[in-house]
């Protein structure tokens, strides 16, 4: 009888030495998936703030760059410039024109690369619409303008054609302003589209750039 008492009680002790050790086992478990997800936590959090802050930084350098002033624009006074929509042709005071009367239907400006001369009174009436116009003649190396195709084919708001005609290699247009430059390297260029492309000149915002004229 004794001895039977004793294997119970020794039977009892290793089930409570097994349990005791699978309590353990639990514990460590749960402190390694607690720190595991912590350190996760930790580095997704992180990353975040590294995204947050990258993404401020460069809308910071864009507000930057769009209030900067851009060497060498011309400027010319939004008010003075006509905006009737007229079926006439129209004498503009520049070239290419940065504003003034203007068709009724626009050219269509969504990141369009046009390859031939366009109509002015419909690209003006893009411009009206917020867009920036790229133009360039035969004094604009071949290398410059692809860059300048690739550059207008991915932003909306921007169409691009030659002007034979026109006193700049390459120069670019928004509603009353107008820089010219010599080459597609310029930091003047980003710096227009930065600050032109839907800009504060543009005096009917969020106006179709689609659904106009095509060639």
């Amino acid at each position: 009888m004794a001895a039977k008492t004793s294997s119970n009680a020794d039977r009892r002790a290793r089930i409570e030495e097994m349990r005791r050790a699978e309590q353990a086992r639990e514990r460590r478990s749960r402190l390694i998936t607690i720190g595991v997800s912590g350190v996760v936590v930790l580095g997704l959090v992180g990353f975040g703030t590294f995204v947050l802050m990258k993404k401020s930084d460069e809308q910071d350098k864009k507000d930057a760059a769009a209030k900067a002033p851009i060497a060498a624009e011309k400027s010319w006074d939004a008010k003075k410039l006509g905006r009737n929509h007229v079926e006439t042709a129209v004498k503009y005071d520049m070239k290419p024109p940065v504003g003034g009367d203007h068709n009724p239907v626009w050219m269509n400006c969504d990141g369009v690369v046009y390859k031939k001369a366009l109509a002015e009174v419909n690209a003006v009436h893009s411009l009206e619409h917020g867009a920036v116009w790229v133009t360039y003649n035969k004094k604009a190396a071949a290398d410059d303008v692809k860059k300048l195709e690739a550059k207008v084919g991915k932003t909306k708001y921007t169409l691009m054609s030659p002007v034979d005609d026109q006193a700049g290699a390459i120069m670019l247009s928004a509603w009353g302003k107008q820089v010219t430059v010599d080459n597609a390297s310029d930091p003047r260029i980003d710096a227009f589209f930065t600050k032109y492309v839907q800009g504060p000149q543009t005096p009917e915002p969020g106006a179709a750039c689609t659904g106009g004229l095509a060639q």
